[in-house]
């Protein structure tokens, strides 16, 4: 063992071994009164003390089983000249028990005891009770330490470990929830300035087209008032870079169809497999919409990949007319929808889906039995295409009442629209001779999504 891989209490229990063999030696060799006793003494603590200096002995388990057959020799024919060898026996067992196997390591421990009891009968002690109670208690006592040493050492370090990995979980933990955070709010920033600066600023330039065309010809504020328009359509411009920035990083390089496809194969090898289908003519969605959808789609997979135990699921984007739906369907084991709390295996997440869906105006429905699998349903209308805004003629009216071809009045009501906007001083006529279809009509709100 590398002596700067111990610590404080392994390094004071090998210096009480070295001390305690060292002292057995001398005693040993004073008690012998012969100069082969003493001469088999000096070569066991010199075998003894090569083990300790030489690093091979450390390094390799081969070189410490050699070194330690040595010293077992040279202890037997210290043992064989006087009997006082027989106290070597008890630190060879700590040396035998540490550095052999435990299936080598009981057995040459059982062979030491025996060799110490035969030594002291050998040289004519009486038999006596102590004769084997003493190298078999000792040997007893040494298993019996190293042992629990050993289990305590392995508990100890799988205590270590499971710290770490709990280190390690909390950090990764904190990463992902600030992650998360930090996605939570680029969605909300996003969604704000959607819903507040940007519609704002679309209301503002489709009062200024109005109040242009509202303008006698040749008049002088004509041009503070077309000045003031483009302002408010580069801003505009600028605010909708904004949403697309903080929109998730799911959809910056991409369309939904593309980050619903790339979802699938998010399931995992154990997980089900998912296919992904669109059906009907794609749409340019506005940025919430296709935040919700994603969002939605991760959460329902997700519950599918924890709970269901499914084999196959489902994802189908569907543009059909005035809405466009999401479907997640999958031949899991299925659940009883009402019978489902907060306190539940995916009590939050049907909730927090279902909010995310009628905050846009939407539906959302689930399907659902026990062993017929799940189907997640979410609609959404449609905003309106500018090509089907009606079209307000430039030419001025002396009535102030709205008519159907007002900029008013030719402004869709929906979720992601203003609830009223300001009327302009006048309003164009029903018999304008522009035609719906002017390269100057006002685009709707909900256009600037």
């Amino acid at each position: 063992m590398d002596p700067r891989s111990l610590t404080p209490a392994l390094r004071a229990l090998r210096l009480c071994l070295h001390l305690l063999m060292a002292g057995l030696l001398v005693l040993a060799a004073l008690r012998s009164h012969s100069a082969a006793g003493i001469a088999a003494a000096v070569v066991t603590g010199a075998v003894y003390a090569a083990g300790s200096v030489l690093p091979s002995v450390r390094e390799s388990q081969r070189a410490a089983g050699v070194w330690l057959g040595a010293l077992c020799l040279s202890w037997l024919v210290l043992l064989w000249v006087t009997p006082d060898g027989l106290w070597i026996a008890f630190p060879l067992y700590f040396l035998q028990l540490h550095l052999l196997p435990v299936r080598w390591s009981l057995p040459a421990v059982a062979l030491t005891a025996c060799a110490a009891i035969l030594s002291y009968v050998r040289h004519g002690a009486a038999l006596s009770p102590g004769v084997f109670i003493g190298p078999l208690l000792g040997a007893a006592v040494a298993v019996a330490t190293v042992l629990g040493y050993q289990a305590l050492y392995r508990e100890s370090e799988r205590r270590r470990r499971l710290i770490e990995e709990l280190i390690s979980t909390r950090a990764e933990l904190a990463a992902a929830e600030r992650h998360a955070g930090t996605l939570a709010e680029r969605e909300r920033l996003a969604r704000e300035i959607h819903d507040t600066l940007a519609q704002g600023l679309s209301s503002i330039q489709l009062l200024l087209r109005a109040a242009e065309r509202a303008l006698p010809e040749g008049s002088p504020a004509a041009g503070h008032i077309d000045a003031a328009r483009r302002a408010a359509q580069d801003n505009l411009a600028e605010a909708r870079r904004f949403v697309r920035a903080l929109a998730p990083p799911d959809l910056e390089h991409g369309s939904l169809a593309g980050a619903l496809e790339r979802l699938c194969g998010t399931a995992g090898p154990d997980g089900p497999r998912v296919r992904f289908s669109v059906s009907g003519t794609p749409a340019e969605l506005p940025t919430p919409y296709e935040v919700a959808l994603l969002r939605i789609a991760q959460s329902a997979l997700a519950n599918t990949v924890r709970h269901a135990s499914a084999s196959r699921a489902e994802i189908t984007l569907s543009f059909m007319g005035g809405s466009v739906t999401l479907d997640v369907v999958d031949d899991g084991r299925g659940f009883e929808p009402r019978a489902v709390r907060p306190s539940s295996v995916g009590g939050f997440g049907l909730p927090a889906m279902r909010s995310r869906a009628e905050s846009l105006g939407g539906t959302f429905t689930v399907e659902s039995a026990p062993g017929q699998g799940t189907a997640v349903a979410v609609a959404l209308p449609l905003p309106l295409s500018p090509a089907l805004t009606p079209t307000p003629s430039p030419t001025p009216s002396t009535s102030t009442a709205s008519t159907p071809s007002s900029p008013t009045a030719a402004t869709p009501s929906s979720s992601t629209a203003p609830s009223a906007s300001p009327k302009p001083a006048s309003s164009p006529t029903p018999s304008s001779p522009t035609s719906p279809s002017s390269p100057t009509s006002p685009r709707p709100l909900e256009s600037d999504a």
